[in-house]
């Protein structure tokens, strides 16, 4: 095999393959594929025809290659069983280890090895294991009689267990299994392996795996792969340990080797977080000895074979290792897992370097790799501030960076029901297992108590973007009583926590947040020495993207200061303005109301003068912050109670305000009140019954024009008519649009360019969008609306149903957050394809929340949609997206060619 089939042998699989082409010292072994484990639940949970055979078969040349027997009693060949997806889902699934020990196989590895206490503790490993993985027994039973011989000891880590403790230990675990199980422990080799086998295809189907595929949208039909290796043993003294290694720091993308291990153990050892690890690396804050100090000789083969695998697989690896009497093994290689500062400073390091091109640079940053980035942070003077007030409860290691806070919950139910109560919260545990992934997703961070860089809690933490400190001796949790205690504390479950991940900080109480480094950089202000590398990467990552896409970026903004910042994060263009937006000031909203409870023409259009300035004045703002670029104004959109209060005490004090009588208030309230709103009143229907409005807007949007460009500036607005679904509606309002636009320009003397165009939001207007087309110049798909009309989904009441609907997998993923492609998406490529056959130079985008999301990104790419609009803090996203979209576009046709 090699690295190109994944699909086939897994993540796992393909690249140990592709380790042992290329001569790194890897266990030999053999895959079981991802196809065989697709047939298997095909087949109704049995095993395809000939597997078995064929397992017997490869374990034959598994044992020449050797010089072992499975199964034999002299000299015992033991296999690993791993499972291996095609992309990595970090201890989500399940392995075993030791396999092929029963009560004569271990007698004859300890004569072999010479070494009777490193036997029996596989044995008591392979037990355990064989318990929880393959007969579903609770891991907490093998737990309870381990700690309770440990107790008796007077210790805590397995080191103190002597050899007749293991040799009681494993017979205690095999008695426990047969009690429970009332059969018999399996004594063949290939029956232990063949029911391991089943048990690694089954965790493809439990509980915290299913989750994970959710969380991160992995396919449920693609299946594991099994590879089973020949053991080697990191459990077998001093010149022995296991450990993970990255290429480059995770955290940071510093360049050096980075990681943890642990002497005499095994695999499982360093994942669980049980023990605290060991440095790989000498350095002044290197707890116990490094492997650098320990075993030097090892250290430089570690250190070399990780350069050559990462330039071979031109990325920063995860590597895991283990090291058996002094000789180095590999036992996994995959792509490693960072945070955002990290992949940016990787990514842009290699390109510089020369082993990645820009292309693969822009695809190795995920989009929500910049959301960390972008991500608020702890300002100094407020963590100053935390420390000096003594609120500083402790320190550990800074696994995910970035600033987080929340109520602590101490498991990850608790999690779930405060997330589900609208609560920010902060998991802390002792230290996280699969179990948790629910948890993990919904908590704002993740603080535990053991564990290394490189446990579950960490890599998974990294994964997902959270805030996350590990290792964190300082604190003891109780979470049975609901209570931690740190730094001379106590802390109740509930009480509120912060995290900073970049200095591994814990805080008491919730800390103010600041915009991120890069927003800062970019706004010219001063930031830290070690940010300026990040911020250079950021600058480059974006102009690479920039060079690339095809798609054009504008942003949803409502006010100057949002203008400001949207240019600044690389806006070429306003896509939404919302114009309501402007009116519910408190100096403005007393004149919409005059607006609205006026009872004559006169009185309206009093309060409309009123409001004139107002809006002409924000106009301006806008249009000079995007000076030469397209600004998008959208007419009032919602329906004119909004503008109301609903309570009776608060009308009354309207009326008062407004200097009429509270049952004036209370008819208009009614008068105007709808059963559904959003089906209502609203949009260009409101401005076809109330003209006079859409008038003074548009008055005020090409004064400001003319004005702008009296001013020397380049304006060019483009008016946008929301909520269309008939011709005629358009008809009329552009003409309306287009005759107040030419009187104001006639009364300045000045010509302004300008479109008019509409908000594709109604699935009618999709329907009809040829006709349309004839009266627009542009369409503006405004997908919020346009997946709640066609769902028929409430968007302000249904979350309750879109929960149910993702835990039933009726829906895959939230249609108002990634775009319905199969049913809305279709809607949009069909009007942009009958509008564009209308109207060849018909300008197309898209400004709902779905131009923030990189999936849907993609999707606009490829119908050929011009433009996509998001909210400012998103436009990098959006631009890195549209790039990525390009380059995957590319990867298709070239593999189609192929």
């Amino acid at each position: 095999g090699s690295r190109e089939q994944r699909e086939l042998l897994g993540g796992k699989g393909a690249n140990l393959a592709e380790m042992s082409l290329i001569e790194v010292p890897v266990p030999p072994g053999f895959t079981i594929t991802t196809e065989a484990c697709r047939e298997y639940f095909g087949a109704g949970d049995r095993f395809p025809a000939g597997l078995e055979d064929e397992m017997e078969s490869y374990l034959r040349r598994l044992e020449e290659i050797r010089g072992q027997r499975f199964g034999d009693c002299e000299n015992p060949l033991l296999v690993s069983v791993r499972s291996g997806a095609q992309v990595s889902m970090p201890g989500m699934m399940d392995s075993i280890l030791n396999l092929g020990l029963n009560s004569d196989t271990v007698e004859g590895l300890a004569r072999k090895s010479g070494n009777r206490r490193f036997a029996f503790d596989c044995y008591r490993r392979f037990l355990q294991m064989f318990g929880d993985v393959v007969l579903g027994m609770a891991r907490e039973e093998f737990e309870s009689i381990l700690s309770d011989r440990k107790k008796a000891l007077g210790g805590s880590q397995d080191s103190c267990l002597g050899e007749e403790d293991l040799v009681s230990v494993a017979e205690e675990f095999r008695i426990l299994i047969e009690q429970i199980t009332r059969k018999d422990f399996p004594r063949d080799p290939m029956k232990q392996l063949r029911q391991s086998v089943e048990a690694v295809f089954q965790s493809w189907k439990n509980q915290r795996a299913v989750e994970y595929r959710r969380i991160h949208g992995i396919p449920d039909d693609w299946g594991t792969a099994v590879t089973i290796q020949a053991m080697v043993f990191g459990n077998r003294g001093a010149r022995s340990g296991t450990g993970v290694a990255f290429t480059r720091s995770p955290a940071t993308g510093e360049k050096s080797l980075y990681g943890e291990f642990l002497s005499d153990a095994q695999g499982e050892d360093i994942v669980a977080g049980s023990r605290t690890p060991q440095s790989l690396r000498q350095s002044p804050v290197s707890k116990g000895r490094s492997l650098q100090e320990m075993m030097p000789d090892v250290y430089g083969c570690l250190e070399k074979i990780a350069a050559r695998l990462e330039s071979h697989f031109e990325d920063m690896l995860d590597l895991e290792f283990t090291i058996e009497d002094g000789t180095l093994f590999l036992l996994q290689a995959r792509r490693g897992k960072r945070t955002g500062p990290a992949a940016l400073r990787i990514a842009h390091a290699m390109m510089k370097e020369g082993i990645v091109s820009k292309m693969t640079a822009i695809q190795r940053v995920e989009p929500d790799h910049l959301l960390q980035v972008l991500s608020p942070v702890f300002p100094e003077a407020e963590r100053e501030r935390a420390i000096a007030a003594g609120l500083l409860l402790a320190r550990g290691l800074n696994a995910g960076p970035g600033a987080s806070s929340g109520r602590i919950a101490f498991s990850a139910e608790e999690a779930t029901r405060m997330h589900g109560r609208g609560e920010k919260v902060i998991l802390v545990r002792t230290e996280t297992s699969p179990e948790d992934i629910l948890g993990m997703k919904v908590a704002e961070g993740i603080l535990t108590a053991r564990g290394g860089m490189t446990s579950h809690a960490a890599v998974v933490a990294r994964g997902m973007g959270k805030s996350c400190i590990v290792g964190c001796e300082g604190i003891r949790i109780d979470p049975i009583a609901g209570r931690m205690t740190a730094g001379g504390r106590s802390i109740d479950r509930g009480e509120e926590t912060s995290l900073d991940g970049t200095t591994g900080e814990v805080f008491l109480g919730r800390l103010t947040t600041i915009p991120s480094e890069i927003y800062r950089a970019l706004r010219n202000e001063p930031v830290g020495k070690d940010q300026e590398g990040i911020f250079r990467a950021y600058r480059d990552l974006m102009d690479w993207a920039d060079a690339t896409r095809r798609l054009g970026i504008r942003a949803n903004a409502d006010t100057p200061e949002d203008a400001r910042n949207a240019r600044l994060l690389g806006a070429e263009g306003i896509g939404l303005t919302r114009t309501e937006h402007m009116f519910f000031a408190a100096e403005r909203i007393p004149a919409v109301r005059e607006m609205i409870l006026a009872s004559s023409p006169l009185e309206r259009q009093r309060a409309l003068s009123k409001l004139l300035p107002m809006q002409r004045e924000d106009f301006y703002g806008i249009l000079e912050e995007m000076d030469g670029l397209p600004v998008t104004i959208r007419l009032l959109d919602p329906p004119l109670h909004e503008f109301l209060p609903d309570e009776p005490a608060l009308q009354e004090a309207l009326a008062h305000e407004m200097g009429v009588e509270p049952e004036v208030v209370r008819a208009k309230v009614n008068l105007l009140r709808e059963v559904n709103p959003m089906l209502g009143h609203r949009g260009c229907r409101l401005g076809l019954s109330h003209p006079e409005i859409y008038k003074m807007q548009v008055q005020a949007i090409f004064e400001a024009a003319c004005k702008r460009k009296q001013d020397g500036g380049d304006p060019r607005p483009e008016v946008m008519i929301p909520l269309v679904g008939l011709v005629r509606e358009i008809a009329i309002l552009r003409r309306l649009v287009i005759q107040e636009a030419e009187r104001v320009m006639k009364q300045f003397s000045i010509r302004v360019p300008f479109l008019v165009g509409t908000m594709m939001e109604v699935p009618r207007a999709c329907l009809e969008a040829a006709s349309i087309a004839e009266e627009a110049d542009f369409f503006s798909f405004g997908t919020n609306d346009l997946t709640q009309m066609t769902y028929g989904f409430s968007r302000d009441d249904v979350a309750p149903i879109l929960k149910s609907y993702l835990e039933m997998e009726i829906l895959s993923v939230d249609p108002f957050q990634s775009l319905d492609v199969s049913g809305v998406g279709r809607l949009v490529e069909m009007a942009t394809l009958a509008g564009r056959g209308r109207r060849g130079d018909l300008k197309i985008g898209i400004c709902g929340e779905h131009g923030g999301d990189a999936k849907s990104i993609e999707w606009f790419h490829s119908i050929g949609l011009d433009y996509v609009s998001c909210s400012p803090y998103r436009l990098p996203i959006a631009r890195l997206a549209a790039a990525r979209a390009v380059i995957a576009e590319g990867n298709a046709r070239e593999n189609s060619r192929r």
